[in-house]
């Protein structure tokens, strides 16, 4: 029997200091998506 993960997503919420944005969203991979914030590249 093949083993299989039953998270499929995750709903984030990101607070920016900076701004005072709050980004709301949904990723499959919650490191790289929180990586991308930081890094500006979304």
């Amino acid at each position: 029997m093949e083993e299989t993960s039953l998270i499929k997503g995750f709903v984030y919420y990101l607070a920016s200091n900076k701004n005072n944005a709050i980004f709301i969203g949904v990723t499959n991979d919650l490191k790289r998506r929180i990586f991308e914030h930081k890094s500006k590249l979304i």
